[in-house]
């Protein structure tokens, strides 16, 4: 799977269309991943004997990971991954951009 956690994704299909969020986990068995804001399902609790209320919750459901494209971190616009280099110098390579995401992103965190 390319995709990683505390990547930022743009949803490409399905109701939440066109929003963006950042990754927060991968599942790589099921091929899902679970990304903050997004894909919001409601969860009714029923009221306990012990005397707490019932109630509604809101949770973040994880979706699959074909409904998801990585936004490229210099032009900020969707993007392909592919990757570079074997072994240990294999790294992540934005389409759009030509250029290793994890460099981009060391440069972005420095700045803030």
């Amino acid at each position: 799977m390319k995709i990683k956690a505390g990547d930022n994704i743009v949803v490409i299909s399905g109701k939440d269309r066109n929003k963006t969020g950042r990754v927060l986990k991968t599942y790589k068995e099921e091929h899902k991943v679970l990304v903050e804001g997004i894909n919001i399902a409601t969860k009714h609790i029923k009221k306990s004997s012990s005397g707490e209320q019932g109630r509604i919750i809101k949770l973040e459901k994880p979706f699959d990971v074909s409904n998801v494209m990585m936004i490229c971190p210099i032009t900020q616009k969707r993007t392909r991954i592919g990757y570079e280099g074997t072994g240990k110098d294999k790294r992540r390579i934005s389409k759009k951009s030509n250029k290793a995401i994890e460099d981009v992103r060391k440069v972005i965190e420095k700045k803030k």
